[in-house]
């Protein structure tokens, strides 16, 4: 190694960078340096004033005990492991579109980056593994302090440093969070012949995780030169890449490459990342950004919603006024897929959700009460369930209440159409 890279010290160093009322960043998902938060988390009543930022932390955390005086726990997209200690007032939750992460934490005053990284190479440098997202904009330039953990994948992009660079570091072996792929069912492979469909050779594609999306990259193992440009990269885009359909060849940004700011799947994805040239890791500000989305022709957007009106607006964040998660970077993908050449966005969703009073519509025609408005009537464009697509872009009102009901399950169609002219929307 080389002999400028300065020497690993105890997690708890930590605790001298941090100024009271100081702000402490934290990357998303594997990101958290286990150790590092450990010891502050262990030293909370020693704080004053101290604020921990990251969207999407994985691990399940006690914040019971700790007085929000010394240290506060602010989630900026909750997981389910932060649901709870949400609804219990324990931590709070900032709404904001993930492009805008990086401006915010640059703003916070007395800013520490902690974060996980990957072994050191032979020279001395590290990358931020499986994210890059608002953690690789604060990397270097605010006093920054790395957990380096051996089954943290090196992987290429703009979320790599040189030790020398930074205020310090320390070691830590434990396994990584890894989701197993999820259970394709027959409903979801409907909805993802729907969208496949209507993607063209050559498109380039922002696809979430879960069962549809994977099932809708599953559907497209036989196009050609399919590009990923994504905010979160999945085992899904992984067998895209893997079969060869994904070769980012007519890309115009990042080309040859399938480009992301977070991972997050199975064992098996954290084994393909590990030194890859395949995939490169960006910050969410170059991800999500709606000039570089915009600029690549035939683009495609696919996301999920939990609920939809005959308008067109989706809940994507909250049932009701009980939230679930966050509004991420659904926004940033739907509105700029829009302005692309030959572009489109996909909202897809299952027709009916199961509930302890049975099925219910997710395609209704006022959202629940409360219920955050994730993607707005206005930047929707197609909306896929099994049982087709809605296209919803420059259609009327009543246009659009009709094609929502025909993709809607047929059990539920009759009081929809009732409601929409209770509504005004048909006559």
């Amino acid at each position: 190694m080389a002999a400028n890279v300065p020497v690993p010290v105890s997690p708890d160093t930590i605790l001298r960078l941090i100024k009271s009322h100081g702000n402490v960043v934290v990357p998303t998902a594997n990101g958290e340096p286990v150790t590092v938060i450990d010891a502050l988390l262990a030293q909370a009543a020693d704080l004053q004033g101290v604020r921990i930022h990251q969207v999407f932390g994985i691990r399940p955390r006690d914040f019971s005990t700790i007085d929000a005086r010394q240290l506060r726990y602010v989630s900026y997209f909750l997981s389910a492991a932060l649901r709870d200690p949400f609804a219990r007032g324990e931590i709070d939750l900032v709404p904001t579109d993930l492009s805008a992460m990086p401006a915010l934490m640059q703003a916070l005053p007395d800013v520490v980056l902690v974060a996980a990284c990957s072994p050191p190479d032979e020279y001395g440098y590290v990358s931020l593994g499986c994210g890059a997202n608002y953690a690789a904009t604060l990397l270097g330039q605010v006093p920054t302090f790395l957990e380096a953990n051996p089954n943290m994948p090196h992987t290429p992009g703009h979320h790599r440093v040189h030790l020398s660079s930074i205020t310090g570091w320390c070691e830590a072996d434990y396994p990584l969070i890894t989701v197993d792929q999820a259970t394709i069912t027959d409903t979801d492979r409907k909805i993802a012949e729907h969208v496949a469909d209507r993607i063209v050779d050559g498109s380039t594609l922002q696809v979430g995780v879960g069962a549809v999306p994977d099932a809708i990259a599953a559907s497209l193992t036989d196009h050609r030169d399919l590009g990923i440009h994504t905010e979160l990269f999945s085992d899904g885009l992984r067998m895209l890449v893997e079969s060869g359909a994904a070769t980012g060849a007519r890309k115009r940004s990042g080309r040859n490459l399938a480009v992301t700011t977070d991972a997050l799947g199975s064992q098996a994805l954290l084994d393909f990342l590990d030194g890859t040239q395949a995939v490169e890791f960006w910050a969410v500000n170059e991800t999500n950004d709606f000039t570089t989305i915009a600029s690549e022709p035939n683009f495609v957007a696919i996301n999920a919603t939990m609920q939809i009106d005959l308008l067109g607006q989706c809940a994507s964040e909250s049932l009701g006024t009980h939230y679930v998660s966050g509004s991420g970077g659904q926004s940033d993908f739907m509105n700029a897929a829009r302005y692309s050449t030959g572009g489109q966005s996909f909202m897809v969703t299952h027709a009916t959700a199961n509930t302890a009073d049975g099925p219910v519509s997710r395609i209704v025609a006022e959202l629940s009460p409360g219920a955050v408005v994730t993607t707005r009537k206005n930047s929707i464009d197609k909306v896929a369930t099994e049982y087709g697509v809605a296209e919803l872009q420059g259609a009327s009102i009543a246009d659009r209440a009709r094609a929502l009901i025909a993709i809607a399950h047929p059990d539920h169609r009759d009081a929809l159409f009732a409601d929409a002219r209770r509504l005004g929307y048909l006559h």
